[in-house]
């Protein structure tokens, strides 16, 4: 393909990737307001887990499909499903309908977040990828900034058409969605060389039946209790569903939904292992990191949006340099171990974020994670995809990105599970601080502040001292907008368990670390995917034709 044909396909691919990471981004900011406008508070988690399972579990299941039908026809299917599941949930009338239909938008976010970068193995050889690999980067990064930013513009206006503002989330994936549609069908078209092989049912099946169990209890787990007999039960039939896949998998052997000959490869194996420890670290952390900045720092969900753009800097200024130096010599060990390294060395410096340090103290930490994640992401993909034959690209693709997906929910599970259990002893702590609690009784004391309505929520939970302990674990606006003195003991408490958090990402993703000096990185191959089936296809008719002539 020339420069240009590359350019029109990535432009197909990069609107839909659009569609899917706008959709997180957005989402977010806005789910207060729709549970709020949909008197369903409790059950809004439901809604985040309906669509993670979906989108979890879906993605291995479009690497296996469009290895054996063609990428093309399974994307497009994607990008409707989505657009479907998105006009349902502008539509929906409670949480548990907009759950449901979330899930559907999660059915087609599996192939939008898979598929784009299979299709770049299919076109580009695996060390000219790198270079345009960028570009996906920098779609993440653009809406990482202005997901919050819409999310809360259109959270905050109770109509736009005679619509409810918050429902505009929804149903502004639709246009979007058109226009993706309209380039992926003009521009995306690769030859497909099919293949005959059985599709793997049961391993689909017992995806679900594994993983299904094991993000319920990662999400639930902490309001069901960890120990409870409903936790258990998720353990005990995901670990069944794990052994059940393992057996049929080995059992189906190449017509596999992963197949188990992947993991021969101990590069396949390596990348697998530090998806997950880096999905952990990655997701755990910086999910907690726009709760800091909003908790601590006192940001908007918006303003917040806008200070996560070092992170977004660093990890678009490393991906397009290392993207340029393994296109030009081809060699890519050394990334995974820097990248690593500087990930491991940010959460370690944020496990210092006490309450009294200042903004740029967090901002130098994000900046450096994103020089780490800028390395990593795009080089174990490449990886990935340069370990196995160009019949399993997609399978290859799908596969490390369902394990990177398992590791973030796993991590961002732990990590709520850790800040939330650590807060009620670091706020008595906090209040057990001499310093803090004089300034604390001072103010109370002081009739202006006991006079001014912004301070009346705070000095009613200050009057139910037993409770404080949990005041953090649900409505916090109790806090915007009063004294310093009166709020100083909730921030330092969150902060110091906030610390905790960031010190168990740095141990994580340091383990990774240590094993990326195990990686046996192959040499890059010269050729796409496109051009080894080609190549392959000739040299069975040449073996062919002499067969043919005896």
């Amino acid at each position: 393909m020339t420069h240009r044909e590359i350019l029109l396909v990535i432009a197909g691919l990069m609107a839909a990737m659009f569609l899917s990471s706008l959709n997180q981004t957005v989402v977010g900011t806005a789910m207060k307001t729709i549970a709020d406008d949909l008197d369903g508070m409790a059950l809004q988690a439901w809604v985040t887990t309906a669509f993670l399972i979906m989108s979890t579990v879906s993605t291995p299941i479009y690497g296996k499909l469009s290895d054996l039908f063609g990428r093309r026809p399974l994307f497009l299917a994607s990008i409707v499903i989505f657009l479907i599941g998105s006009l349902l949930c502008g539509l929906a009338n409670d949480m548990v309908q907009l759950a449901a239909y979330r899930a559907v938008q999660g059915l087609g976010a599996g192939g939008l977040m898979a598929l784009p970068l299979t299709v770049m193995g299919d076109i580009l050889a695996p060390r000219e990828r790198a270079k345009y690999q960028g570009y996906f980067l920098a779609v993440f990064g653009v809406t990482s900034v202005i997901g919050p930013l819409i999310g809360g513009l259109f959270a905050g206006l109770d109509e736009i058409l005679f619509i409810s503002g918050w429902r505009w989330v929804f149903l502004l994936n639709l246009p979007i969605g058109v226009i993706a549609l309209i380039m992926v069908m003009t521009f995306l078209h690769i030859p497909h060389t099919p293949h005959r092989s059985r599709i793997d049912w049961f391993g689909a099946v017992l995806v679900i039946v594994t993983v299904v169990p094991l993000i319920l209890v990662a999400e639930l787990g902490r309001d069901w209790g960890w120990t409870s007999p409903l936790s258990v039960a998720m353990y005990f039939t995901g670990a069944l569903g794990l052994v059940a896949f393992i057996l049929v998998e080995r059992r189906m052997g190449d017509a596999a939904l992963i197949p188990l000959k992947l993991f021969q490869s101990p590069t396949f194996s390596m990348v697998t292992v530090l998806s997950v420890f880096v999905g952990v670290g990655m997701f755990g952390a910086l999910m907690t990191v726009p709760l800091y900045l909003q908790m601590v720092q006192g940001a908007t969900p918006t303003e917040s949006g806008y200070l996560m753009l070092p992170m977004v800097a660093g990890l678009m200024l490393s991906s397009i340099v290392v993207g340029q130096l393994i296109a030009r010599t081809g060699r890519y060990k050394i990334f995974p171990i820097i990248g690593t390294g500087m990930l491991s060395a940010a959460f370690l410096w944020l496990s210092f974020a006490t309450a009294d340090k200042p903004l740029w103290f967090i901002i130098v930490g994000m900046a450096v994670a994103g020089l780490g994640l800028g390395q990593l992401m795009q080089t174990l993909t490449i990886a990935s995809q340069n370990s196995v034959g160009h019949r399993d690209i997609g399978v290859a693709t799908s596969s490390a990105t369902f394990f990177r997906q398992m590791g973030g929910t796993l991590g961002t599970a732990i990590v709520f599970s850790l800040l939330f259990g650590a807060l009620p002893s670091t706020l008595r702590a906090a209040f057990g601080d001499p310093a803090l609690m004089g300034a604390l009784r001072s103010a109370a004391a002081d009739p202006a502040v006991a006079a001014d309505p912004a301070n009346a929520a705070v000095l009613e939970v200050l009057q139910h001292p037993a409770q404080l302990g949990e005041t953090l674990n649900g409505d916090t606006s109790f806090l915007i907008g009063a004294d310093p003195r009166l709020t100083a003991p909730f921030l330092d408490g969150f902060a110091d368990a906030n610390t905790q958090v960031f010190f168990f990402c740095f141990v994580v993703v340091a383990i990774a670390f240590v094993l990326s000096f195990f990686l046996k990185a192959t040499p890059l191959r010269e050729k796409s995917a496109i051009q080894e089936a080609h190549e392959h296809a000739r040299k069975q008719d040449d073996r062919q034709q002499p067969e043919d002539a005896q």
